[in-house]
Parts: C-alpha cells; structure tokens; sequence
C-alpha cells in the first residue's frame, strides 16, 4: 500500500476533479505515515481541469440566486471552494515533513471531508441540469498556498486560520439565501459543511498554536505579523463567533479580529 504523504501528492496531481475527490477518500488512516520523506516538488501542482477558467474574482457577478441559473452559479462557487480545498489539505499532507504523525491523520481526514463536499455539490448540480467547470471561477485559495509554502507555520495562519475560516462566517447567509429560494437539498449539503468546517479550522488552530509553542512564539502577535508580510486580506464582519469559539479561536484572537474590522472602518470615515 502507498504510504500517506505519497498517495496525497498523487491526488493533488490528479486533474479531473471527480478522481481527484476519489483519491483524496481513499487517503487512509491505516496509511503508513514516513513524516522525515522528502518529496521532490513535481512539475504540475495542483492538478485541475481545463474548465473552469479562472478569472480575477472581480470579474466573478453575482446573480440572483431564485433563478435557477444563479442559484447554480452560487453553487457552482461553493463546489470550486470545495475542490480547492481538497488540494489545499493534499498540499499540507506531502509538502511539509518532520511533523508529528498526528499532524497528517489530521490532514488525511480534512482531505476526505473536502471532498465529500465536493461530491454533494456536484452532485446537486448535476441533479439542476448543471455541472462544475460550467462558469468561471477565482484562484484565491491556492494563491495564498503559493505564497506559503516554504512555511507551515505561514500556511496554517492563513489559509486554514483565514481563507478557510470566512467559511464559518458565509455559510450561515448563504444557507438563508438557498432555502429562501427553495433548495433545500442545498441546505442540507451546507450544514453538513458548516459543521465538518469547523472541525477543519479547529484543526488548523490546534497546530498553528502548537508550532507556535515550538517556536517561542506569541499566537495572536505572531499572526498579525504574518497576515501583514503575506498581505493577507483584510477580514470583514459580522463573525459567526459561535462557530469561530468552536473552531478554537481564543478570546483574545476574537477580540483582535473585531478591534481590526472597527479600526478599519474609523479609517474610512
């Protein structure tokens, strides 16, 4: 059997999507894990389809989600976020080595949720006469894993930390928006997102806070000063600071979070 780290490289260099989201199921807990294997970094990361093209998110309009086409689209959006995360988690799990074993069993699990999502919303959109890579989409979630990966402790502060956390914020309004419009299947496939999410960012604090210990570093400091190099964006409110207490966000990090946003906004006025 191919050892974990391995087999996580092949799924992140899988370009069809439905493969890839097999692959990434198939990563195992009963995969050996060797954390000291260097890997040599392949030509072709992340693996994608031709379709869909990416274009800057400004590019990206919304469109009303009670008609049909734009209640595709918002879910076409979700589905692209879900097959992006899938090879954020594979990126994490071979990439970085000398971690304890705990470590990838914890990514080899947010591997295989992310792409259970990616199943249900494709599947979903195909049962609306509809299919992912239909409309265009964004790169921003793998940019910032570009920026990050010479450093793990970078990564986890910003993509699982701060790309993936915003989820928790935007899946409770776009839950209202599809039920509203009459899917509740979509409702459905969006709790089932929420909660496996905050597993996922719970993960994500749990070992930024760990190598943060291992480095003699202040979490909440530290994490200002990395958003800030690595220009991460700027987060905007309301929070969903139930889901955020449950991912493992301190109260300290909650309260730098809202005391950023309301700094932002006396800036502008």
């Amino acid at each position: 059997m191919t050892s974990l780290r391995p087999a996580a490289l092949s799924a992140l260099l899988q370009p069809d999507p439905a493969r890839k989201a097999e692959q990434a199921l198939a990563l195992s807990q009963d995969m050996a894990v060797d954390a000291a294997l260097a890997l040599p970094v392949p030509p072709g990361i992340p693996g994608r389809p031709a379709a869909p093209v990416l274009v800057p998110h400004q590019q990206l309009k919304p469109r009303p989600v009670h008609t049909l086409q734009g209640r595709a689209t918002l879910l076409h959006a979700l589905a692209h976020i879900e097959f992006n995360a899938i090879n954020l988690a594979c990126d994490v799990l071979w990439r970085f080595t000398g971690l304890p074993e705990a470590f990838y069993r914890d990514w080899a699990r947010v591997a295989r949720e992310e792409a259970l999502h990616f199943q249900l919303l494709s599947a979903h959109l195909q049962g609306l006469g509809f299919a992912y890579g239909m409309f265009p989409a964004h790169n921003g979630l793998w940019e910032m894993a570009e920026k990050t990966q010479d450093d793990v402790l970078a990564r986890l502060a910003l993509v699982p930390r701060t790309l993936e956390a915003r989820g928790l914020d935007a899946a409770p309004p776009i839950r209202a928006k599809l039920i509203a419009a009459g899917d509740a299947r979509a409702g459905e496939i969006l709790d089932i997102i929420l909660r496996d999410e905050v597993g996922h960012v719970a993960i994500g604090n749990h070992w930024y806070g760990w190598l943060c210990g291992q480095r003699g570093l202040e979490p909440v400091a530290t994490y200002a000063e990395l958003a800030q190099r690595y220009r991460a964006p700027r987060l905007r409110g309301p929070f969903n600071l139930t889901a955020r207490r449950a991912a493992g966000f301190s109260e300290a990090e909650l309260a730098a979070l809202q005391g950023g946003v309301a700094a932002a906004s006396a800036s502008l006025q």
